[in-house]
């Protein structure tokens, strides 16, 4: 063997060491004399021949860098990111451990850049996946983002490529069918980065001598590359699930280990297939073998030995089983920030995924999506379309009691949103003795719109808000505050509750602290709600009564209104628009209890009533029996106490 056939290859040495190749041969004395030492420019080396033929060869170059032929080295080397793996310029192997983002590389031989990587989950929590790689030119202020789908985002703002090569910022940015390139030359040096949304490989050329950092370069610890800019809150959380029985590692090995085997072996004496090997077991013996996988490793191989290697392993994607055209597997294909893209179980066009941590929070209560939001009038729910997709839901076969209520896909969260008000949608209402109840249910199309035949398991969710009869209050209050507010939460709806005085209701003047108040004269009182969907409910004023202390059982009880009605003994009160909307008021003439010169405490027993027609509203000029009737629809109903105290 001649010694300037042999390769020299430095793959899994480390910085700052003496790279030695051993050469033997049976003939190396035809080139070397034994017993001597020389310089080959030709392998760029030093060469020592020991009188037993044996030559030792020390490299003039840096583990990155390639002899020329002419004594020079030259910067040609290639950093792989697949997976939760990176195999750095130099052949070491080491493994991203959570989720966060990483510099990558950052050298001053181009001053200002440097190429980020962010990670995060995808099947499992605790297996990490390259997500986006990011361009970040410091001086401009500029971040290209490459990310999954063949999307290239300038600062938050998507880019359009077409088929030609397109230049922002000194930015080379070019797609095909196997993914996403950027390139940059600077000193004369050149950095490309092509990113098919699962592997990004970063291939740096030019003079031998740079200083690489980062988790390509020389970077002895994951942490001191982290970036928090770029590091999601929680990302460096730890976990641990449970292993996946249908994963064989020993299977997974031997497949691994195609790269040393034919057809690769005619790489494999210029590019080392040990690194990659690593990185295909470590990912492939924890995480299941799919969205291609399997043959991401041995494309990432093969890259490397047709960049760095002039290499091509001919066929061999037909002779193992992968694609025969190398395509990016979703391309075109955007999924919001809570999702990935990946295989359809069943086959067909690659869809979008939730992620691990995003789903489990779902998974754990058999839920798709976030809880009903009730706002005034309206209820309206969030499910999660990859939620939805994993039991295999088409969310546009959905739809509410309506038939014509569908959900509405939001393109940037994909998120399904269904929302239904009282006044369509077919929203049913119920009462009990505690709760008001809204209830509407979502459900696939009727069968018979299918046809013959239906790929589809049927849907029935339902949805509800409710307003809750409000616990017993007592809210006391002096003359010269003239009005109380109640906030009242019932689940997820909200309504507030006020009750004002007045001696002239037309002019809406309410009784202030100067404000005089003689016997006898007529004072009116409001009881208004805001909050409350008029077309559901009513509120109806069950009873008031006057007491002499705060407490509503005080010793001295005078009635105004019983069972919604005016007192039959007091001719001066008068009850308006009780049981007819959200709000009503009455009216009496001021008085005293005799004896006593202290103040008079108003106490008032209030319902909620679902609005059937007119049914709320006391029949108070009918006989007693038809009124006890109509009010036993609420009479049983938990009520809310409001108390007010005046004095004069």
């Amino acid at each position: 063997m001649n010694i300037t056939s042999c390769p020299i290859t430095y793959y899994g040495q480390e910085y700052d060491k003496i790279y030695v190749s051993y050469i033997s041969s049976h003939d190396i004395c035809n080139v070397y004399k034994t017993n001597t030492t020389v310089r080959d420019p030709n392998i760029c080396s030093t060469v020592t021949c020991n009188v037993s033929g044996v030559a030792t060869a020390v490299s003039d170059c840096g583990p990155m860098e390639h002899c020329q032929g002419n004594g020079s080295c030259i910067l040609n080397t290639m950093c792989t990111v697949t997976g939760s793996t990176v195999i750095d310029f130099i052949g070491r192997v080491r493994s991203v451990p959570d989720r966060c983002g990483y510099t990558l590389m950052r050298s001053v031989s181009i001053p200002g850049l440097q190429v980020l990587g962010v990670f995060q989950e995808r099947r499992r929590k605790d297996v990490s996946f390259l997500d986006h790689v990011i361009l970040q030119l410091d001086s401009a202020g500029v971040q290209i983002s490459l990310e999954q789908g063949g999307r290239v985002q300038l600062n938050g703002k998507e880019l359009m490529l077409n088929n030609s090569a397109q230049v922002d910022h000194d930015v080379e940015l070019s797609r095909d069918q196997t993914g996403l390139t950027a390139k940059i030359s600077a000193s004369n040096h050149t950095l490309s980065v092509h990113f098919d949304g699962n592997t990004a490989q970063i291939h740096m050329r030019g003079p031998g001598g740079a200083l690489v950092h980062g988790l390509c370069g020389n970077s002895s610890r994951s942490r001191e590359e982290k970036i928090s800019k770029h590091s999601a809150t929680g990302c460096g959380i730890q976990y641990s699930d449970a292993a996946d029985s249908t994963i064989n590692c020993n299977a997974t090995t031997e497949w691994c280990n195609i790269l040393k085997q034919t057809p690769f072996t005619v790489c494999n004496k210029h590019i080392n297939p040990e690194p990659f090997v690593t990185a295909c077991t470590r990912t492939l013996c924890k995480y299941p073998a799919v969205d291609g996988l399997k043959c991401q490793f041995l494309e990432a191989y093969a890259r490397v030995c047709s960049h760095l290697g002039n290499v091509t392993v001919e066929n061999w994607r037909s002779k193992i089983g992968c694609s025969r055209i190398p395509k990016a597997l979703c391309q075109d294909r955007f999924c919001s920030a809570h999702e990935f893209c990946g295989e359809r179980s069943n086959g067909g066009k690659p869809r979008c995924h939730c992620r691990a941590i995003f789903a489990s929070k779902y998974r754990s209560t058999s839920t798709f999506g976030e809880p009903t939001v009730c706002s005034q009038k309206s209820a309206s729910v969030n499910l999660a379309n990859c939620l939805l997709e994993d039991k295999g839901i088409d969310f546009s076969v959905l739809h509410l009691n309506d038939p014509a209520c569908k959900g509405e896909l939001d393109n940037l969260t994909h998120m399904v949103t269904f929302n239904s008000n009282s006044h369509n949608c077919g929203a049913v209402l119920t009462a009990n003795k505690s709760q008001i109840i809204y209830k509407n249910t979502i459900m696939t199309r009727n069968s018979s719109l299918f046809g013959l035949i239906n790929r589809h398991d049927p849907v029935h969710i339902d949805f509800s808000c409710y307003y809750s009869q409000p616990d017993i209050k007592s809210l006391a209050i002096k003359l010269k505050d003239s009005s109380v507010n109640r906030q009242i939460t019932s689940g997820e709806w909200n309504y507030n509750l006020t009750m004002k005085l007045y001696t002239n209701f037309d002019s809406k003047v309410a009784i202030q602290s100067s404000t005089e108040i003689n016997l006898d004269q007529k004072i009116w009182v409001e009881l208004k709600t805001g909050g409350l969907d008029d077309s559901i409910v009513r509120v109806v004023t069950d009873s008031c009564w006057a007491t002499n202390q705060p407490s509503p059982s005080g010793s001295l009880r005078y009635d105004l209104i019983i069972k919604g009605c005016p007192n039959p003994a007091d001719e001066t009160v008068k009850v308006e628009g009780n049981g007819l909307g959200t709000s009503n008021y009455f009216s009496f003439n001021m008085f005293q209890f005799s004896g006593t010169t202290g103040g008079v405490y108003l106490h008032c027993r209030l319902v909620l009533c679902v609005r059937q027609g007119d049914t709320c509203a006391p029949r108070c000029n009918q006989a007693e029996r038809r009124r006890r009737s109509v009010m036993s629809k609420y009479e049983d109903e938990k009520p809310t106490f409001i108390t007010m105290a005046w004095t004069y």
